[in-house]
This record gives structure tokens, sequence and C-alpha cells, in this order.
């Protein structure tokens, strides 16, 4: 396993001084971009070959987010390759050891000269110790998300600067962002799935499709021919704890 320390700021609380969604995702984000770039396999290696590791999935279940000032271990490993899919489990850890956040994900390797997933090879993946370390346990959920035929239509969004990274597209995170902002703002996350579709890019406009369900919401954030970005998946209650 792989681990960073950190304390939460309160430039990444919301106005419960709890750590946001977002900065769950971004501190999980982080962990395994330092693992990478520790091991010699970062973003100056990856675009010298013309490669990177794309976002499949999401699934990241909170029993406690993290207060203001509280001190937290991020921990990750990829428990699995297979063709051109990376398989990583994530944690973040008080540091008296309690279970703060347990996450699943799948990445896929993508040339990015010829527009295509290519597979893993042992070069891609040398220093991770893939194989070495047992898949988390959690209940796992299906990747594929069902969107249900009844929907309501929130206001669009344009894609600005400040939702690109480095590939040049919208980041895993923002897409999550975007469909948290159209939910009630007393809703907590407890649970949030995402399957990524295709990336969107500085000067699209995505089309938020909310449904109500059961468990939560799904949002479908589409383009303008109807065609999913990414579909979110969001459980939790309407209470804050």
């Amino acid at each position: 396993m792989y681990t960073f320390d950190s304390r939460v700021r309160y430039s990444e609380t919301d106005e419960y001084g709890k750590l946001t969604l977002t900065g769950v995702m971004n501190y999980l984000q982080d962990c395994s971009t330092f693992q990478s770039e520790d091991v010699g396999l970062g973003i100056s290696y990856l675009k010298k070959r013309n490669e990177a590791w794309w976002l499949s999935s999401w699934q990241i279940a909170v029993n406690r987010y993290p207060v203001y000032g509280e001190e937290i271990v991020i921990g990750t490993w990829p428990y699995d390759f297979k063709g051109f899919y990376g398989y990583r489990n994530f944690t973040i850890q008080s540091r008296t050891g309690e279970y703060l956040i347990k996450a699943d994900s799948v990445w896929f390797l993508f040339d990015t000269e010829k527009g295509r997933p290519i597979k893993v090879r042992p070069e891609d993946i040398r220093g991770y110790g893939a194989g070495s370390e047992e898949r988390l346990d959690m209940n796992y959920a299906p990747r594929k998300i069902e969107v249900p035929m009844e929907y309501q239509e929130a206001e669009p969004v344009i894609i600005g600067n400040h939702h690109i990274d480095t590939n040049h597209h919208v980041n895993n995170s923002k897409y999550v962002e975007i469909a948290r902002e159209v939910l009630p703002s007393e809703m907590e996350v407890a649970e949030l799935r995402v399957e990524y579709k295709k990336a969107a890019v500085f000067g699209d406009i995505v089309y938020p499709r909310v449904s109500r369900t059961e468990e939560g919401y799904i949002v479908s954030l589409c383009d303008d021919q109807e065609k999913a970005y990414a579909v979110v998946w969001l459980g939790g209650t309407a209470e804050r704890m």
C-alpha cells in the first residue's frame, strides 16, 4: 500500500466543517498520482510515451467525512491488471486507523496519439507491486449504472478552464461536482458511483438530467445529442449527520 499523511484544510471543507465530496475525490486521485510519480511512472513519463491512465468508473463509500483540522492517512494500491484495465482500491483513515472512506476504481491505459485504449504491459506497471495486495473488503457494486427513463432537466453547464486537467479534458471529480450542484444541498452523500462514458473538453455544454431513486439520485451528464459524458449515482440521506 502507498500512503501519505494530510490534515483537512479549511479550504477543503463545506459549510458544516466537513471535507467535501470533491475534496475526498481529490485526495484519492492525488494519492494515486503521487504513487505513480514516486515509482517513475508519472505524468511526464506518460506524456513522453503518448499515454495516459483514464478513469472508467468510481465507487466511493463514506463511513464518515473527515472534519476541519483532522489528521488523515490516504492510501491506495492496484490489485489487478487485465487487458486494457487496471483495478485500484483507496482508503482514507483517521490517525487511529478508523476507516473513513473506502473506494474502488477501474482505469484504462490510453494511447493519446492514436486515440484508443492499449493493453497494459509489464513496463507500464513496474514498481506498483500489483498482485501483492488483496482487494479491499467492501460491498462492490456493478460498474454499469442503469439510467431511469424519467428525469428532470437542470440548467446546462458550460465547460470552462477550471474544469480541465493535464489530459486537456474535464477532470473526473469535476463531473461529480457538476452533478452535486443540481441536487438538494441538505443531502449528505454516503455512497458515490460514477461511470465515465466520454471526455468533455473546454467549451462543451453539459446538460444534466436528474432522476430520483429510492437510494438517492442518478444524474446523467449529457451532450447536445443526448449522449452521456458521465453517469453519476449518489446515495445518501436528506439530513446532515
